[in-house]
C-alpha cells in the first residue's frame, strides 16, 4: 500500500484525469492536448504557487501520508480493579472526579493549568491574525498555555521601528491585551522569537513594554524544516517586507518582476525567515539573555529534525534548565509550509516522542535536570491526548494543538457569522447561540453579563475543549487513574509488533501477562 499520494491532492487543489502510476502518480497515460490538473500539470502554469496548500492564508492543513506506526497502533489498557489518586469507592470514583490539571517549568516557578493540552504558536499569517481574538479569549477562560508565533511584529503594516528595532506594534499589542482581558491565573502567553524576532528586538519589547512573561524560542519552523512562509498578494507589502529585513522572493525590487506583476504574470510574493543556526553556546548564552531581560518562563519549540537534533534539544534544554520543551512531530500542520515537506520531511509524532521518551530517561537515569515536556504534531482528540502524555510518560506534561484549535475557532466563527445573519444581535440571536453551542449555556452561568462580549469563535474553542476533558476523563477513569501524574506507559499496548518494536510498549499479546499469570498460579 502507498504511504503517499505524489502529484494529486485536495490540498494543492490538483487531481489525475486517469488511475496514476503509483511511483510517480502521473497518469498512466499522459496525453497530449491534458490541460494540466495534476501537480506537475498546474506548476507548467504557476510553478512555485503549486508548492503551497491552496488557498493560501485560507486553509490550514495537516499531512494525508498514512505512516506506519501512529497513535491509532496503540489501545488503551483498561481495568476494572481499584483506584488510583481516589478513594475505591464507586460514589467517589466517577469520571466527574479525575484531575486533569498540570504544572509546567522549574521548581521555582511553576505554571499551573487546568487541562494539559495548550495552543500552539498562532503567528503572522493572516488566518491567525483572524483567529486570534476568539483563540486567546478561549484560552485564557479554559486556562491553558496560549503562544503567539513568530513574525507578528516584523509583519505588523503599522509597526513602528527605530534603528532596525521595534518600538510600537499595535497588532502584538492587540493580542497581548485580548489575552490578559480574560486571563484567570491560569496557563501564560509566550511570545515565540525567531531569527527575525530577535534580531528586531521582540523579546525586549514583549517583555518590557507589553508585560509578556515568556518567550518561547523557535528551532526551524515547527514540524518544518524552513523559515515560515507567508504569501504576499500586493507589490507595496512585499516591497515594505523587503526594506524591513526580510526574505521575500521574487524580489520586488527587481524592475522585470515589478512589470510581471503589473500585468498579472505575478500575482504574488513570498515573505521567508532565515534558517537558525543552533549550537550549544549561543543558546545557553541566548536563554540566559533572555532572564536578564525579565522574561519569568523560557521555553523551546523544535521540530521533526533528526534524532541527534533531538538529542540536542534535550540536552541543552536540560542544561538551561528551561520551563517547557515542545517537541512537534511530522504530520501536524497549520497549513503555511510546502505540501511536498509536510508529508516527506521529518520524523513522524509517535517516532518522535517514543526517542524523546528515550533520551530524557538517559537524562534522567544521570540525575540531569529534566524539563517539562509536551508533544505536538496531529494531536486533535481526547485518546490522542491520552495516549501521548502515556507514551512518554513521566516527562510529558502536556500536549500542543495546533491545528484543531484553528479548526474549532474558525467553526464557531463560521456558524456566529451565519446566526448574525439570520437573527442580527437581538434576543433571537442569543437563543440561536444557546441552540447551536453547547458550551453557551455554562459561559452564560459564569459571565453573566460579560457574555456579550465572547466572539462565538471562543464559545466553539471553549466547547471542544470541554468535550476533550470530558472525553479524557471517561478514558482515564475506564483506566482507574484519577489524576494526570499517575498516567505511565503501562496504560497502553501495541496493537502490532512494529508498534511494539518502534516505542517499547509492550505487545498486546504480552502486556500484563506476568500479572495475568500470578492470578492464575
Amino acid at each position: 500500500m502507498s504511504l503517499s499520494k505524489p502529484n494529486a491532492s485536495a490540498a494543492t487543489l490538483t487531481t489525475t484525469r486517469v488511475a496514476p502510476s503509483p511511483i510517480s502518480g502521473l497518469c498512466v497515460t499522459c496525453v497530449d492536448g491534458c490541460p494540466g490538473y495534476c501537480e506537475v500539470g498546474r506548476s507548467a502554469l504557476r510553478g512555485r504557487e503549486v508548492i503551497y496548500p491552496q488557498p493560501f492564508g485560507k486553509v490550514i492543513a495537516g499531512s494525508e501520508k498514512d505512516y506506519p506506526v501512529d497513535f491509532s497502533h496503540f489501545n488503551i489498557q483498561g481495568t476494572c480493579v481499584g483506584a488510583v489518586g481516589i478513594e475505591a469507592d464507586p460514589d467517589k470514583a466517577v469520571f466527574g472526579a479525575v484531575d486533569l490539571s498540570t504544572e509546567i517549568g522549574a521548581e521555582d516557578r511553576k505554571i499551573k493549568m487546568k487541562v494539559p493540552f495548550f495552543t500552539g504558536a498562532l503567528g503572522s499569517t493572516e488566518i491567525a491574525r483572524v483567529n486570534w481574538e476568539g483563540t486567546a479569549a478561549a484560552i485564557a477562560m479554559c486556562g491553558a498555555v496560549l503562544v503567539c508565533g513568530e513574525n507578528v511584529c516584523g509583519m505588523d503594516p503599522d509597526a513602528e521601528f527605530k534603528n532596525g528595532r521595534i518600538v510600537s506594534s499595535p497588532e502584538l499589542e492587540r493580542r497581548v491585551k485580548i489575552y490578559k482581558d480574560w486571563y484567570e491565573g491560569y496557563g501564560t502567553m509566550l511570545v515565540q522569537a525567531n531569527v527575525e524576532d530577535t534580531r528586531l528586538g521582540v523579546p525586549e519589547y514583549a517583555i518590557e513594554k507589553l508585560g509578556v512573561e515568556g518567550i518561547e524560542i523557535k528551532w526551524g519552523q515547527g514540524a518544518k524544516d524552513i523559515g515560515g512562509e507567508v504569501k504576499l498578494p500586493a507589490l507595496e507589502r512585499a516591497l515594505e517586507l523587503k526594506q524591513r529585513g526580510y526574505i521575500v522572493i521574487p524580489n520586488p525590487e527587481d524592475p522585470v518582476v515589478q512589470e510581471s506583476y503589473k500585468i498579472g504574470g505575478i500575482r504574488e510574493f513570498e515573505r521567508h525567515s532565515r534558517l537558525g543556526m543552533v549550537d550549544e553556546e549561543s543558546f545557553l548564552r541566548e536563554v540566559e539573555r533572555l532572564r536578564k531581560i525579565g522574561a519569568r518562563y523560557i521555553t523551546l519549540k523544535t521540530g521533526a529534525y533528526k534524532a541527534s537534533d533531538l538529542a540536542r534539544a534535550v540536552k541543552f534544554a536540560s542544561e538551561a534548565k528551561i520551563d517547557l520543551l515542545t517537541v512537534d512531530g511530522a504530520g501536524g500542520g497549520t497549513g503555511m509550509s510546502p505540501w511536498r515537506m509536510m508529508n516527506e520531511w521529518g520524523i513522524p509524532t509517535v517516532y518522535l516522542e517514543s526517542l524523546l521518551y528515550r533520551f530524557l530517561k538517559k537524562l534522567d537515569e544521570k540525575g540531569e535536570f529534566i524539563p517539562s515536556c509536551a508533544v505536538a504534531g496531529g494531536i486533535a482528540l481526547e485518546d490522542h491526548i491520552l495516549k501521548a502524555i502515556a507514551l512518554g510518560a513521566p516527562y510529558i506534561k502536556a500536549v500542543c494543538m495546533g491545528r484543531s484549535t484553528l479548526t474549532a475557532a474558525m467553526v464557531g466563527k463560521t456558524h456566529g457569522q451565519l446566526l448574525q445573519e439570520t437573527f442580527g444581535k437581538d434576543k433571537e440571536y442569543q437563543e440561536a447561540l444557546l441552540r447551536t453551542f453547547v458550551g453557551v449555556a455554562g459561559l452564560k452561568e459564569k459571565y453573566g453579563g460579560d457574555f456579550a462580549r465572547i466572539p462565538p469563535a471562543a464559545i466553539g474553542i471553549y466547547t471542544y475543549y470541554d468535550r476533550l476533558a470530558t472525553g479524557l476523563r471517561q478514558l482515564m477513569a475506564g483506566g482507574r487513574k484519577f489524576a494526570l501524574n499517575f498516567i505511565s506507559r503501562d496504560d497502553l499496548m501495541a496493537l502490532t509488533r512494529e508498534a511494539a518494536d518502534v516505542s517499547g510498549i509492550p505487545y498486546v499479546m504480552e502486556a500484563d501477562m506476568e500479572e495475568a499469570e500470578k492470578i492464575l498460579r
